[in-house]
């Protein structure tokens, strides 16, 4: 079996106290490490707080997240553990809402948000842009703190994801999660295993149900783990946000955060078996291969090329005995369906 702990934690995060944020973030990293995780996500644009507003247009906010990354990266908090940072990030004259992968204080990969949210309590067109080049990935000039801190010049910039030696890690923001055409699906046809979504959504009556049942779907019928992160409170706008942050596995929660929580951090740790969403995965593709093998192979072409941004291993792992393991598990599947 491929175990792996995952951790998502809920943040009560105030728009543009760049300190209390930042200190947040650490305390949340250091107890996903103490609890033996090896992925860590954050909410949405946690490092200047949603509610930023019109603030977003101002320099000063982009460069004081800057700043904030780089303390991140020049301490230890980064060390053993991928962890998924939000921030806005201005690339030429363009602001875009972003997740910043971060490991072992190196920046492996920028993911600008795809589709903005404008409808409802929600204005973030007004302050960003939607990314639309889906085909390609771009070298992003680092400002020089960053330099300075990581040695990096620059780093991919767009809608990639990462390919480790044992596993395959995609991120979605938010908005991404309620599309019709959710980068997902092509994502999981293509061998992403793991999904994180970094997310600001507010409490409005049942809308927590309809989440969770988008989360649930977001992985049943393509398999892979989803791992969402919601912030909490009111950071200073007109929105409470209600956290809940869960991990999904399959299409069944394995964990959730509470909903109203008066803790300024929580952190929900999740033990995964990706053999699981590898099996899945097998049989979706076998029976695509049977009903719309066309469909699929024009699927698969039509996506673009994804760079594969770092090697390394995020956990311990005897590859013989995963094998044999889900051998095992396709043949007594293979049976139960001859059965029937």
């Amino acid at each position: 079996m491929r175990l792996l702990k995952v951790a998502t934690c809920s943040l009560n995060q105030w728009a543009m106290d760049f300190d209390l944020n930042l200190r947040n973030i650490k305390e949340s990293i250091t107890r996903a490490k103490e609890l033996g995780a090896t992925i860590r996500v954050g909410p949405e644009l946690e490092i200047t707080g949603y509610g930023c507003e019109d603030h977003f247009l101002e320099p000063d906010t982009v460069a004081h997240a800057w700043e904030c990354l780089a303390d991140l990266l020049s301490g230890e908090w980064t060390e053993g553990i991928l962890c998924s940072i939000g921030l806005p990030i201005r690339e030429g004259s363009t602001l875009y809402n972003c997740q910043v992968f971060c490991l072992n204080r190196k920046i492996l990969l920028i993911r600008p948000k795809m589709c903005l949210a404008g409808d409802g309590n929600y204005r973030e067109p007004r302050w960003f842009s939607a990314w639309k080049h889906r085909e390609q990935l771009i070298d992003f000039q680092l400002p020089n703190i960053v330099f300075e801190t990581t040695s990096q010049k620059s780093v991919p910039f767009g809608y990639g994801y990462l390919m480790f030696s044992d596993t395959v890690v995609a991120a979605e923001t938010c908005e991404e999660l309620f599309t019709p055409d959710a980068p997902r699906i092509e994502l999981a046809l293509n061998g992403v295993e793991i999904f994180v979504n970094a997310s600001g959504s507010h409490h409005q009556l049942r809308k927590l149900n309809i989440r969770m049942d988008r989360i649930k779907n977001a992985t049943f019928i393509c398999g892979g783990v989803y791992i969402y992160s919601n912030h909490k409170g009111c950071d200073g706008g007109r929105l409470y946000f209600d956290g809940c942050s869960c991990v999904a596995v399959n299409g069944d929660i394995v964990a959730q955060g509470s909903q109203f929580s008066l803790k300024d951090v929580e952190v929900l740790v999740a033990q995964v078996d990706l053999d699981a969403v590898s099996i899945l995965l097998t049989f979706l593709l076998l029976f695509c291969s049977y009903c719309s093998f066309t469909l699929m192979v024009k699927l698969l072409k039509a996506f673009p090329k994804i760079s594969f941004v770092t090697i390394w291993r995020l956990y311990k792992i005897n590859y013989q005995a995963s094998l044999r393991h889900a051998l095992l598990e396709l043949r007594r599947n293979q049976k139960r369906n001859q059965a029937f």
